[in-house]
């Protein structure tokens, strides 16, 4: 069975997550100015979470974009020009200053790339209070204590196992998404950005579903196969490939485990990284 609910600002998980999404249309300022803030420089978004100092969402912000390919940044550039745009909208909504985040990155990234997340921050006005691995992020929000828990990003496939609320093991390989669109364009002979918006249309879901389960069967034999070790029956899946039709069903033929995916599954990293970090008093504009 899933793990429990962890509590975060009084609210039970798929609440919270209803109430995160619900920020990128309605900000919230703290009363008193104190924020934690999260920057998920994702493969295929970059994401900018602003929490209370209790843990209550209070703001979100993110664009669909390309400067990262497999957890590296490739458009460095690119990157700090989408980071600056998502803090001085965050700034300008909340009217607080922000200048402190904490980041995280696949894990098994070095630490040349790792720096350079932490580059694209500071340039953009956000000194980073700390580099997480993303399955960790992710699970300072789910609060797993035993079992596994998986990050399908847009370019890597990742998971970490934990043991008595400790994390024990992880890793990443260079599957995600993005292949996942990679198929749909071969096999409908689109642009690969007509398979993108293709394979996020409701209407889709079927032929979605058939044509993307063989890489879905491919992330499943990386999980379970970096997992063999773990001792582990359980794994919460999170990151936007989750959200890809027939998923569930596949990752768990594929590995033998219980698989639970939560409700927005895309937002659950950008709020765990948001959750490490430290709370600050934000200076008003």
């Amino acid at each position: 069975m899933p793990p429990p609910d962890r509590p975060t600002a009084g609210l039970p998980t798929a609440a919270y997550l209803e109430a995160l999404l619900d920020r990128l249309k309605r900000p919230v300022r703290p009363a008193d100015g104190v924020v934690r803030v999260g920057l998920d420089l994702g493969t295929a978004s970059v994401v900018l979470t602003v929490l209370a100092s209790d843990g209550a969402p209070l703001a979100l912000a993110r664009e669909e974009a390309t400067v990262v390919r497999d957890g590296l940044v490739l458009d460095y550039a690119g990157a700090r020009q989408i980071c600056q745009r998502l803090r001085k909208n965050l700034e300008d909504k909340l009217g607080l200053r922000l200048d402190r985040t904490t980041i995280a990155v696949p894990s098994g990234t070095g630490e040349r790339d790792a720096a350079t997340h932490r580059y694209v921050s500071e340039a953009a006005g956000l000194e980073v209070e700390a580099v997480l691995d993303e399955p960790v992020a992710a699970n300072l929000l789910l609060g797993m204590a035993d079992g596994a828990l998986a990050d399908l990003g847009g370019g890597t496939t990742g998971a970490a196992a934990f043991k008595d609320g400790r994390l024990v093991m992880s890793f990443d390989e260079p599957t995600g998404g993005r292949h996942l669109s990679l198929v749909i364009a071969g096999n409908m002979g689109v642009p690969l950005e007509k398979a993108e918006a293709y394979k996020i249309d409701p209407g889709n879901a079927r032929t979605v579903g058939a044509l993307v389960a063989p890489v879905l069967s491919k992330m499943g034999g990386i999980l379970k196969k970096g997992l063999r070790d773990a001792d582990v029956k359980e794994m919460w899946v999170v990151g936007g490939t989750a959200l890809a039709p027939g998923a569930q069903a596949v990752l768990a033929r594929e590995t033998g485990f219980d698989v639970f995916i939560p409700p927005h599954p895309d937002l659950v990293t950008p709020a765990g990284i948001a959750l490490g970090c430290r709370p600050y008093k934000a200076e008003a504009l």
